[in-house]
């Protein structure tokens, strides 16, 4: 939980309870109308944008962020602007928004273009391991240094009111690296910036990793290969980044 609320959130606003798995960045306003997807399925049309808020004070708006995390109704992205626009599939860490190896493919080949600015595809593994075989246009970014300086320091910033901002982070099979990653651009990312304020509001993890993706998808990996973590060949290079890794 502590990766969608703030410790600047006013003592007083009554904090709901929430279900255990189903711990989001909120849910969306009552009257919205939710579209339903199946989890796993490939992905389809992306739906309307919903549930975008007219301005408020500080105090209200906190107000109807708490209301709305008490209901289970709708998920909304971190700053709680809209709902996540990408199908989710069940993951290993329920307060995590997990997407299959199909939608990332639907993703890059342009299935949700007219909704999306630009997708940053963050691959957590070693460069050993990159550059053995990655998703196109990947960029690899495997220490917390890394995401600092490449999504914090100099931050990617669409123009106001354009299209989404995703980041979608992984690793080999997306169950440690990639997910330790994700929790810690949140974290950052909330600590910089007025609640509920954030520069990447909207963020996935695709399940299975790169290993899952490549088996399904090897036209979207280059080069068309993958070198696992442990590959004998690289045990120096392994020990060195899990060093550095701490």
């Amino acid at each position: 939980r502590r990766l969608f609320r703030s410790p600047s959130v006013p003592g007083s606003v009554p904090r709901p309870a929430v279900k255990r798995g189903r711990l989001s960045d909120g849910d969306s306003p009552p009257k919205a109308q939710r579209q339903r997807r199946v989890a796993g399925s490939p992905a389809q049309e992306a739906p309307l944008e919903l549930g975008v808020w007219p301005e408020r004070s500080g105090s209200a708006r906190l107000e109807e962020i708490e209301k709305l995390l008490a209901s289970e109704d709708r998920e909304l992205i971190g700053d709680f602007s809209k709902p996540h626009l990408l199908p989710t599939v069940e993951g290993k860490e329920p307060g995590l928004k997990y997407i299959s190896p199909g939608t990332l493919a639907a993703v890059l080949t342009g299935r949700f273009s007219s909704f999306i600015e630009s997708c940053i595809v963050v691959d957590c593994r070693y460069p050993y391991e990159y550059e053995g075989g990655h998703v196109k246009g990947a960029v690899n970014l495997p220490l917390q240094r890394d995401v600092e300086e490449s999504l914090l320091e100099q931050p990617i910033v669409p123009p106001a009111g354009s299209k989404r901002l995703i980041v979608i982070f992984h690793c080999e099979f997306s169950a440690e690296r990639g997910p330790k990653m994700c929790k810690f651009l949140r974290e950052r990312d909330r600590s910089c910036h007025e609640y509920p304020q954030l520069l990447y509001p909207e963020l996935y993890i695709l399940k299975g990793g790169y290993r899952d993706f490549f088996f399904q998808f090897p036209s979207h990996c280059e080069p068309r290969d993958y070198r696992p973590m442990e590959h004998p060949a690289f045990k120096e290079e392994l020990r060195k980044f899990r060093g550095q890794s701490r």
